[in-house]
């Protein structure tokens, strides 16, 4: 073929595995990677989430192997999520000093003290009721609830954690979190913010974990329209303003362009939250063989890493850190 016209030839750039690593644009690291854990009261309790295949309810006593085999993979952080026995209208186990939570950060603390214990700090899972905050005239009183978020921050931080992660979505929980923590001399902790948390339907498999369905209701009045991008710019500047030092949005994968936002128009990190229902959809494809799990997971979260954030949590942690050195072996 003669007279071709002159034009770009990208595929140079793609010829070989080496050169397409040597010019990779984003990448995905171990330090990237937040594990969340659901720690549950009694002993020798390893209960598989029904609807999350290799996530488990953990009893105390059990933590210490499991943060031992995270510390082994290189993973760097955890977030804590308690499931307590009993439960009552104010969520009381959340902020006293032996709660479920706060046990788990002293022992992980004590065991591996370089491990960074991200505390969610939230009512649902110790409320009756099963919403994020005070119920008054059946509905959540969202002034009331700030009181106890702040003792549960402050709860939290006197416990060890390193940093505090309100997931509630009241008005004003940075601020009322962040001068609790102040005056209770924790100024160096920070708080990583839900900054924008959707009402969104990937939740189902996390509330069986967390054992926090709401009894009645839904959490619409407090968490974000699915359909709105214009409001998660205002929450988040809401909560910078507040002294927010990390911007989560929830969930990540729908929400790539929401992501993009963030970083676009804030110079906090910011943190995608692969949450349960994205979890639980690919492993019920690979448990059937439909997809080829490795390749959809590392490309899902390179997504996430592309469209802007600094961190991940994810329930695929230990999974992405195993494979990351099979890669670089």
């Amino acid at each position: 073929m003669t007279n071709i016209p002159t034009f770009d030839r990208h595929r140079r750039l793609r010829r070989t595995a080496g050169m397409r690593d040597l010019v990779r644009e984003t990448h995905l690291h171990k330090t990237d990677l937040v594990y969340p854990m659901f720690i549950v009261e009694g002993e020798k309790v390893r209960k598989q989430v029904p609807s999350m295949p290799g996530v488990y309810q953990l009893s105390l006593d059990l933590l210490t192997e499991e943060i031992d085999e995270l510390e082994e993979l290189g993973i760097q952080a955890v977030i804590l999520f308690g499931v307590p026995n009993e439960k009552d209208e104010q969520g009381t186990g959340a902020f006293i000093d032996e709660g479920i939570v706060q046990q788990a950060t002293r022992k992980i603390k004590t065991k591996v003290p370089s491990m960074l214990v991200i505390a969610d700090t939230c009512l649902c899972e110790y409320t009756s009721h099963g919403h994020c905050g005070v119920i008054h005239d059946h509905d959540v009183d969202n002034d009331a609830s700030l009181e106890l978020l702040a003792k549960t921050a402050v709860s939290q931080a006197k416990a060890g954690a390193d940093i505090i992660a309100p997931s509630n979505m009241m008005d004003g929980f940075v601020a009322v979190i962040r001068q609790a923590l102040d005056q209770a001399g924790f100024t160096q902790i920070p708080i990583m913010s839900y900054a924008v948390k959707y009402a969104s339907s990937f939740y189902g498999p996390f509330r069986d974990a967390a054992d926090s369905t709401p009894q009645f209701g839904d959490r619409k009045t407090y968490q974000m329209d699915p359909a709105n991008r214009l409001e998660a710019l205002r929450e988040a500047k809401s909560d910078v303003h507040e002294g927010a030092d990390f911007l989560i949005v929830k969930p990540a994968l729908s929400y790539l362009d929401i992501v993009r936002e963030m970083k676009n128009n804030f110079d906090l990190p910011i943190v995608a939250y692969n949450v349960s229902g994205e979890y639980a959809m690919v492993k019920a494809a690979a448990q059937n063989g439909w997809i080829d799990e490795q390749a959809l997971v590392m490309e899902k979260l390179l997504s996430m890493k592309r469209a802007g954030a600094d961190l991940i949590i994810t329930y695929f942690a230990k999974d992405v850190a195993k494979w990351l050195v099979e890669k670089n072996r």
